[in-house]
């Protein structure tokens, strides 16, 4: 989920649902076809967390080298194999259609969501010592930020902003919608489509994945065909961007200086990657 850095007000939001070719509206499938939010230059994105752990990793190397253990891979396996239990999220609930036919509210089970490590497993010893590098690794990628004010203020806005956006009366009034149109093709008259999409008939497993029943995946594709014959994904992005505009400029000064503290981690994290850390 691909988000760009430019900042986007609710004018140009709702312009650019409506910039389409006449009879001839986007198609959105994921939620990046929805184009940038205005929150998306202050947040900590998927690539920040990708070379983040690069540079994580690199740094405990060193530290787990002074701690007397030498060569510790860069993504060691575990002792043991712990169990993961992935919470699975979306922005607008299913968006794809073809994905719904086939998946449900799951995905392709062939397609790892927790890809194994790539290196060897550890030993008990290099676990042991393995907390404290990894503390100090962290330690070095936050140095000169303040972590309690500034770091990720985005993040703690957010919270406070989703509140906002699902009291917005044209987002209830458009979810209502979107619940007759899925109720009217004899399926649950879900209160909005995160519902829908986290019903726990489902049954998702340890992974988060679902067990793409025929129920499944008929009310999945009703969800997607509503949504897109009613432009919901559309309308609810278009008010979170105005929710943020308002936030951002409500609190500019903390926006600006979490951004700041965003930039300098960034960099720090590229002197690490660079070999400079």
């Amino acid at each position: 989920m691909t988000r760009r850095r430019w900042r986007l007000g609710a004018v140009a939001v709702l312009a650019a649902v409506c910039a389409s070719a006449p009879g001839q509206p986007k198609i959105v499938r994921t939620a990046s076809d929805l184009g940038p939010l205005p929150a998306d230059r202050y947040t900590y994105m998927p690539q920040d967390y990708r070379l983040s752990q690069r540079a994580s990793a690199s740094l405990v190397r060193e530290c787990m080298a002074e701690h007397g253990h030498p060569g510790f891979p860069l993504d060691p396996r575990y002792p043991g194999d712990p169990v993961f239990a992935v919470a699975v999220s979306t922005d607008y609930g299913a968006l794809d259609l073809a994905a719904a036919r086939r998946w449900g509210y799951g995905w392709d089970p062939a397609t790892s969501v927790n890809p194994r490590p790539k290196g060897r497993r550890m030993t008990v010893a290099e676990y042991a010592d393995l907390p404290a590098c990894n503390a100090e690794a962290n330690r070095r990628l936050m140095r000169g930020i303040d972590l309690k004010r500034d770091w990720l203020y985005a993040s703690t806005r957010a919270i406070e902003i989703d509140k906002a956006v699902k009291r917005d009366p044209r987002l209830r009034a458009a979810w209502d919608t979107w619940s007759r149109c899925v109720a009217e093709q004899g399926f649950p008259r879900y209160p909005d489509p995160v519902a829908a999409y986290t019903d726990t008939a489902w049954q998702r497993n340890g992974d988060g994945n679902t067990r793409h029943t025929r129920r499944e995946r008929a009310t999945a594709v009703a969800d997607v065909t509503c949504k897109r014959r009613h432009r919901t994904a559309e309308l609810w992005h278009a008010v979170r961007a105005r929710k943020q505009s308002a936030d951002i400029t409500r609190h500019h000064d903390r926006y600006a200086a979490g951004l700041r503290a965003l930039r300098k981690y960034r960099a720090t994290v590229t002197e690490v990657l660079q070999g400079r850390g």
